[in-house]
């Protein structure tokens, strides 16, 4: 029986790293700050620097938020600041739900820890080569966020 299943280990180790590699060619960018002792202070704008190579392809930007516990909204409002490469700036203020209306948390987590993918922009392409930067300040009404483990970016070329 063991030689079995150790003839089936290299062909089960492709099959896992063809989808693993299938499911991330897509990734343009992926990046994560860690909030210092899971608080995110008001002061602590996380910088994602993205360098641009492709002006063609249509992306999708997604931000990825990690709250525990100890976060005691439903809800989070953002400031996200986009600098191009050309030195224009755009200000969005976002709002996203984290929770429903009883509490229960929307995207995936195990434990303390709720993970949620936030939609920031879809079908969008870069208009040119170079570092494009996005800041990113929480916009609750309080200054220290407590329960907010971290913040990341992700951006994905949509497949034609």
């Amino acid at each position: 029986m063991k030689k079995g299943i150790n003839k089936l280990i290299p062909g089960l180790i492709f099959i896992l790293s063809l989808i693993t590699f299938s499911c991330s060619r897509n990734v343009v960018f992926t990046d994560t700050v860690v909030m210092p002792d899971n608080i995110w202070k008001l002061t602590n704008i996380p910088e994602f620097r993205v360098p641009v190579t492709d002006t063609l392809s249509k992306t999708n930007v997604w931000f990825t938020i990690r709250t525990g516990s100890g976060y005691p909204f439903r809800n989070i409002w953002l400031f996200v600041t986009t600098s191009s490469p050309d030195g224009k700036d755009i200000t969005d203020t976002l709002q996203y739900n984290l929770a429903d209306g009883k509490g229960n948390w929307y995207g995936k987590g195990t434990g303390d820890i709720h993970e949620i993918k936030l939609p920031y922009r879809t079908n969008v392409f870069f208009p040119r080569t170079g570092i494009y930067t996005f800041n990113i300040q929480h916009g609750m009404r309080i200054g220290d966020l407590k329960g907010v483990y971290d913040l990341g970016m992700r951006i994905e070329k949509i497949s034609k």
